[in-house]
């Protein structure tokens, strides 16, 4: 007999656009954890997550004419991951403090007026992928963490079985893998090692609040500003974490708004008029697709893993380089 799952239909005080908001939870394409069926209004969102209950299947799915968003959970996280259906999709973002000052950011304004940051109040589950994303190329990066997945984690309750959802390792099961199943993954030792030291605090690390949770966060081994902004802006949907050592941010964003590439130092005086949402203008420069050519050199993925029990190979995206 299938399982049975809960619902709940939430009334929001503004538009939602429920599609682009849960989009800033996904790991690349292939996410493994995310699933989207059909297009427009009529999209159904699927998450897998592992709530302080447990693991939990959600399906999102917006009814703008009637200004509901419908949504329905299994597995033993289910309750927990339908009570949070408002904070995924930015009922706790408040952007009424934000001025463009800047003609791009104001179209880009102009153009998504209802979106907001959204946060899953899950920070180990932001941390693991972001540990798998240093120092990588984009394609490295998804390619570990959907290795990582599907080698070590469980699938999703209910109807993610047969939507090939799943749900990522807990902290418990990082801290199993040994050290020649990273390298099946193509996930080197300093990422490993980082990652198997924050799951030896996994879940210290989720009672983290949005106040403490930069300076908690950067006490850990191989943790710097690039992998804590990447945290906040997740779980906690911060609006002024800055992805400061990204190979792209300031590039992108001294194009969009001055015209050329920068620095992070440049980035972090250009971006100090917008404070406390300077985070908020690296999300509107990236949702417009605002950023600077790609002229520079391509990484080829390292060739001393086996790439194909990782399920990756070929050449690589653009070199990313958080620093740590």
């Amino acid at each position: 007999m299938a399982e049975q799952g809960h619902e709940r239909v939430w009334r929001p005080a503004w538009p939602c656009p429920v599609g682009g908001i849960i989009r800033q939870q996904r790991r690349g394409g292939g996410d493994p954890t995310m699933r989207t069926e059909g297009h427009g209004d009529a999209a159904r969102h699927w998450r897998a997550s592992r709530t302080p209950e447990g693991p939990a299947t959600l399906v999102v799915q917006s009814r703008p004419r009637l200004g509901e968003v419908h949504a329905e959970a299994w597995g033993p996280g289910a309750a927990w991951a339908l009570d949070h259906v408002p904070s995924l999709l930015g009922a706790d973002d408040d952007p009424s403090g934000f001025v463009p000052r800047h003609p791009v950011l104001a179209e880009v304004l102009r153009h998504h007026p209802h979106w907001r940051l959204g946060r899953t109040d899950r920070v180990f589950e932001a941390l693991a992928p972001s540990i798998v994303e240093q120092k990588v190329t984009g394609k490295e990066a998804f390619a570990g963490f959907r290795s990582l997945v599907h080698f070590f984690g469980e699938r999703a309750p209910g109807p993610g079985l047969e939507r090939k959802l799943w749900v990522q390792p807990s902290a418990d099961r990082i801290r199993t893998i040994p050290s020649w199943d990273w390298l099946r993954m193509g996930i080197g030792p300093d990422r490993s090692r980082t990652l198997v030291t924050a799951a030896r605090v996994g879940e210290s690390l989720d009672r983290l609040t949005p106040a403490d949770a930069d300076a908690k966060l950067r006490t850990l081994p191989g943790v710097g500003v690039w992998t804590s902004a990447e945290v906040r802006q997740r779980a906690f949907g911060d609006p002024d974490a800055v992805s400061f050592g990204d190979y792209h941010v300031a590039k992108d964003i001294g194009w969009a708004l001055l015209g050329r590439r920068i620095d992070d130092a440049e980035l972090a005086e250009l971006l100090e008029e917008w404070r406390p949402h300077r985070g908020r203008v690296q999300a509107y420069v990236a949702m417009a697709g605002l950023g600077a050519p790609r002229r520079g050199p391509r990484m080829s993925l390292p060739t001393h893993v086996p790439s194909r029990s990782a399920g990756r190979g070929g050449p690589s995206g653009p070199l990313r380089e958080p620093v740590t």
